[in-house]
């Protein structure tokens, strides 16, 4: 009996209410995407009511002046918990009767209005927060107000900068610690230099500044050498890539046959057929003077290079007893006689060959197209080897 009473208990008690999810992400929203002009980071009630305290001055005891000495009112105990560095200012500045006054000299008054307005309620207009972003970025950092801080600089990094002003946001961006918009401008005057550094900003620099002006031509040295070290690491991997393809190319012609070239034997598709080994025309052409040049084969430019082609080959099989290129195995037991130099030379010519060539990934293909304008033209006759 009891435990049908327990049970029944225990049906009756109600659930418990849903987690408030869905407030939780309208709030995350309002910050994300304001539904003004005045964009905020605290909830609209909420910047009603700082924002009315800081307007109407209810019981004010700070007078915020700037420097056509006109001032308006604040609340010093609001003042001092929004920023660490204004408790001991104010405690300075108060006059006999209780008043503090706080002095804003060389800074626009619309600014020194829009930060004290921000450390009441977090909030500010987009159009005035860009026309006075740079003057409220040094307020943020010489009071610590590190969330208008963070504003200043997504504002800035918004395309706010231009080669006009990069040099004077940049100095600006070093004084006051902040790294993501000096990389930004540092950056731009990579990018750009040449006219960044025809503009006034960059001249004034100049004078006043010549470390900096120092570290950022240094920049634009060390900017400009990586530059041509990816350009020569990109045109030897493509070099590398080509040497694949003629060597692919190569053992597809001996063991197949294409074109009017092959093994005896083959049925070849003649010269109109189309082939998926891109450097198959220019390696056909170069095999074909290979086999009936009459010159030196040292003294020859064309038979040397097909020459080295076989010797890459050789390097590149694994399995020279019953490789289908000729000289395969000659040119293995000859890497044995030579010097121990020239033997790594072709050793990491190989190398670098394959590593070319593993970069494209196991689903792309060497068989791209290539030119084989500097090889011979094709020859009618039908050749075997």
């Amino acid at each position: 009996m009891a435990s049908s009473e327990v049970s029944t208990c225990a049906k009756n008690i109600p659930k418990p209410p849903p987690l408030p999810r869905a407030t939780y992400r309208g709030l995350q929203a309002s910050r994300s995407k304001p539904s003004s002009s005045s964009s905020r980071l605290v909830p609209q009630e909420t910047v009603e009511t700082w924002d009315k305290l800081f307007k109407q001055g209810t019981g004010a005891d700070t007078y915020v002046e700037v420097d056509d000495k006109s001032h308006f009112l604040a609340h010093s105990y609001i003042l001092a918990a929004a920023s660490p560095v204004m408790p001991q200012l104010l405690h300075k500045s108060r006059d006999k009767k209780g008043n503090a006054h706080l002095k804003f000299l060389g800074v626009p008054q619309e600014a020194v209005y829009m930060f004290i307005r921000f450390l009441y309620s977090c909030s500010y207009e987009e159009e005035e927060m860009k026309k006075y972003v740079l003057p409220l970025l040094v307020l943020s950092h010489c009071y610590s107000v590190p969330s208008l801080k963070r504003v200043c600089i997504e504002v800035l990094g918004q395309g706010w900068i231009n080669k006009e002003n990069v040099i004077d946001v940049l100095q600006l961006a070093r004084t006051c610690d902040a790294a993501r918009i000096s990389f930004l401008c540092t950056s731009m005057v990579i990018k750009d230099f040449k006219s960044v550094s025809s503009t006034e900003g960059w001249k004034v620099m100049t004078r006043g500044d010549r470390k900096l002006e120092q570290e950022l031509l240094e920049a634009v040295v060390e900017a400009d050498a990586r530059k041509k070290e990816r350009r020569k690491k990109v045109e030897e991997r493509r070099m590398y890539l080509e040497l694949y393809e003629a060597v692919e190319a190569l053992v597809h012609i001996y063991r197949e046959g294409c074109g009017t070239i092959g093994p005896r034997g083959k049925a070849l598709k003649g010269s109109k057929a189309v082939c998926e080994f891109s450097a198959c025309k220019g390696v056909e052409s170069a095999l074909r003077h290979f086999l009936g040049c009459k010159s030196s084969r040292a003294s020859c430019g064309h038979c040397k290079r097909m020459w080295q082609l076989i010797q890459l080959h050789s390097c590149l099989c694994g399995s020279s007893d019953s490789c289908e290129v000729p000289l395969c195995r000659n040119f293995k037991e000859q890497m044995k006689k030579i010097g121990k130099r020239e033997e790594s030379k072709w050793r990491l010519l190989a190398e670098n060959v394959i590593t070319a060539r593993n970069s494209l990934g196991p689903f792309s293909s060497s068989r791209r197209s290539a030119s084989s304008s500097d090889l011979p033209p094709l020859c009618s006759e039908r050749c075997c080897l």
